[in-house]
């Protein structure tokens, strides 16, 4: 270990920009054992390692499967991996590392962090590869949990009571299951045949999975109260926000997730539906974050002619991945920071031509610690669109069932205790974007440990 001073950072390699843009395939080619364990022998094995302690919000076991993968004992860095993580290879591959594990490594100034995320994707994938498992005992007890929802919330609930031995129904209104990380995160990023074979996994160990079933229309809410032992909500947030301006109801502005769920829909073997053409059209796409990025690189394999984000603040503010946003630039994304929109320009036929935009500069810190916004007076310009694509942060849909059962609800999220996840109502527990708003994903992650633990806890005391 230690051996930073003789060993740079080095990235996983990635596929060109100029054929990459062509198809959906993912553009990472992570490491292989021989790759990974120089780039984990680089890790100083700090006594009080913050890219867990503050850096990752599952506390996964970073130095230790980094020791282990160093010597190249993939076994042990595999267990240790999906220890504390219930899916260390889409978390390698998703996470904003550069704002969470990398962003805490100590050798982050002047050395380069150790490239905690690639590793964690490839120590996973070559795991499987190689014929390991993780180990489940089947449903060995009595009791038994429903989950609502299959996005990184309820995967991960459902997880760590499988884990546990404790028998699981998931609820899931779509087709397919994975929430967002099924419909949301394009395959250059996420290749769903990895959210299936998590899903495999689960079902294999004693999950029944209900597709197509929603809560509240198909299935009474009371009902669950009544057949399980407990119940956890993963419901997700994926009502878009809106900017409030006129014309955003016009038919070539779309929200964030229904143009990815369109283009996810006509990768998975659909058709996609005719406004979400973007061929030959010029987009502009209104947001910061790693959705955006997704829209942006999404349109450039959709054949846009033009593709350009509008953003607010500076490149430094941004809230999404780093790198992201250079794969973005790399595949010929133009970036218009320090610009809020203003007014959606129709033309006389009802064509959507532009968006109005006026330019911001940064002003002190507000209240949650974000430099403030100030508009500069005067400085109103177009950029030209003929589709706007929102991404503009996402919701939480109402859900009359839980007041309903008796569940605080405040702004339409269930009220927590925060130690435990459990909601006003003591058989049921919450976590994730429903009770966040939208987040990461390692966060719905770890709120669904969290409640699991809570759960096996309170079942095990009955």
């Amino acid at each position: 270990m230690q051996n930073f001073t003789v060993t740079n950072r080095q990235e996983p390699t990635k596929e060109n920009p100029a054929i990459r843009v062509h198809g959906f395939d993912e553009i990472y080619r992570y490491y292989s054992l021989a790759q990974a364990a120089p780039q984990a022998e680089r890790c100083i094995q700090c006594g009080d390692p913050f890219c867990t302690a503050i850096g990752c919000p599952l506390g996964n076991y970073i130095p230790q499967w980094l020791e282990a993968i160093a010597v190249r004992d993939l076994e042990k860095a595999f267990l240790l991996a999906n220890e504390t993580s219930p899916f260390p290879e889409f978390l390698g591959r998703i996470c904003p590392h550069n704002h969470l594990c990398e962003g805490a490594c100590t050798l982050g100034d002047g050395y380069g962090a150790i490239t905690i995320g690639s590793i964690e994707a490839s120590i996973t994938d070559l795991g499987f590869a190689a014929g390991l498992t993780i180990p489940f005992p089947g449903v060995t007890r009595q009791q038994k949990v429903a989950v609502i929802g299959s996005g990184p919330a309820g995967m991960s609930c459902a997880h760590f009571l499988l884990r546990a031995g404790i028998g699981v129904d998931m609820y899931e209104r779509a087709a397919e299951a994975g929430g967002l990380l099924a419909i949301g995160i394009p395959n250059f990023k996420l290749d769903k045949a990895l959210v299936r074979r998590r899903f495999d996994i689960l079902q294999g160990a004693g999950l029944n999975l209900h597709l197509n079933c929603e809560v509240g229309r198909d299935v009474v809410f009371g009902d669950l109260l009544n057949q399980y032992d407990a119940l956890f909500l993963g419901l997700g947030s994926t009502g878009g926000r809106m900017p409030h301006l006129e014309h955003e109801c016009h038919g070539n502005v779309f929200l964030a997730m229904e143009f990815l769920g369109a283009v996810q829909q006509r990768e998975s073997g659909g058709i996609l539906e005719r406004r979400f053409d973007v061929r030959g059209k010029r987009v502009v796409v209104l947001g910061g974050g790693d959705t955006a990025m997704d829209c942006l690189r999404t349109s450039i394999r959709e054949g846009a002619e033009t593709v350009t984000c509008v953003y607010r603040r500076d490149e430094a503010n941004m809230p999404g991945s780093e790198k992201e946003y250079h794969n973005a630039v790399e595949e010929g994304v133009e970036f218009f920071f320090h610009r809020a929109p203003k007014q959606i320009i129709v033309d006389g036929d009802g064509r959507l031509t532009g968006v109005e935009v006026l330019e911001t500069c940064l002003a002190e810190p507000d209240a949650d610690g974000r430099r403030a916004i100030r508009e500069v007076p005067c400085s109103e310009h177009c950029v030209l669109a003929d589709v706007l694509i929102l991404a503009l942060g996402f919701d939480v849909e109402d859900y009359p069932f839980l007041p309903a059962a008796g569940i605080e609800v405040r702004h339409r999220r269930p009220v927590i205790d925060q130690a435990s996840g459990r909601t006003s109502h003591p058989k049921v527990f919450a976590g994730g974007d429903c009770h966040r708003g939208a987040h990461l994903a390692v966060t719905a992650a770890a709120d669904g440990r969290r409640a699991a633990l809570a759960i096996m806890a309170q079942l095990l005391k009955e």
